[in-house]
């Protein structure tokens, strides 16, 4: 007996012994089905990225990373260097006010306003904020801010902090639903107050899924265009005063150059669109090390 239950195929024996035929079809369907979907989903999602790589891998040198944009886009030369160091700035200024905001946002709708008519108000708005296009939230902040103010990198983070914002609300809500309530009790029986609670149990337990939510938020942020044409304007230097002066973007040189007739500029928009990809890439699997390392000593 522990040798027919040793065998490797035992499971298999026995799903075909106890069930019956229909079943075993059904089951075999299903299977079939899901690992068509995979492929189905997975080989689009590879071809964009293959066409991407092969398209844009021959502007990736050295000077591609530090020089500035060339005057002339008609050129060849240049590199993309502002537009890159650009990107990371007006995207990282939007998720410092958008994540805490968000974070803090998600936990009153779950934890202190439940059902209420506050937190209903705000997860409607919520919902209505994440189907906005994102031109109207260009044109929003551009009539708020850039107006008054001027082109700046700062008015492009505030756009797409407006666009991150209504993601990370729903996302950390969804995955604070998800934390068991047996984990509250226990701590509330240990004596620990309801925000010790929220922030040594109920965050710690969903880290992981609050970071898939964030990194969304953000590969959204880093790949809009229509927010940072009204907000940003043009630059061909780089430009690290956030409050002062136009700058530019990876996805703005996208736009601008495609656009054109001319090759280089067109080689330009392949090599800006491969950047892009590869940052919100390396951004995605740091954000799952530091996950994992969280739910690591989160477990122990």
């Amino acid at each position: 007996m522990s040798d027919l239950l040793q065998h490797p195929d035992t499971g298999d024996l026995l799903l075909r012994d106890t069930t019956r035929r229909s079943r075993r079809v059904r089951n075999r369907l299903a299977t079939i089905w899901m690992a068509g979907s995979l492929v189905v989903a997975v080989v689009p999602l590879a071809l964009v990225v293959g066409y991407v790589v092969a398209k844009g891998i021959g502007q990736l040198t050295p000077d591609w990373f530090t020089k500035d944009l060339p005057a002339v886009t008609r050129r060849a030369g240049g590199g993309m260097g502002p537009a890159i160091v650009g990107t990371l700035l007006i995207t990282a200024v939007a998720a410092a006010m958008a994540i805490p905001l968000g974070v803090l946002g998600a936990i009153y709708l779950h934890e202190y306003g439940g059902r209420g008519r506050v937190a209903r108000l705000i997860r409607f708005m919520a919902d209505v904020m994440t189907g906005v296009p994102s031109i109207v939230m260009g044109l929003f902040v551009y009539t708020i801010w850039t107006i008054n103010r001027g082109l700046s990198a700062f008015g492009g983070a505030l756009a797409l902090g407006c666009l991150m914002l209504p993601i990370i609300i729903r996302s950390t809500e969804e995955m604070l639903r998800l934390v068991p309530d047996e984990l509250r009790q226990a701590s509330y029986a240990l004596g620990n107050r309801k925000w010790r609670t929220i922030v040594t149990v109920v965050l710690p337990a969903s880290f992981g899924g609050i970071t898939s939510g964030v990194m969304l938020a953000i590969a959204r942020a880093a790949g809009e265009t229509a927010p940072l044409v009204f907000t940003i304007g043009a630059a061909r230097k780089l430009n690290l005063r956030i409050f002062d002066g136009p700058s530019t973007a990876l996805s703005v040189q996208i736009f601008g150059n495609a656009q054109t007739p001319f090759e280089a500029a067109q080689a330009r928009a392949w090599g800006a669109a491969l950047t892009l990809v590869a940052i919100v890439f390396v951004l995605t699997i740091l954000a799952r090390v530091i996950s994992a390392r969280v739910a690591r000593r989160h477990n122990a």
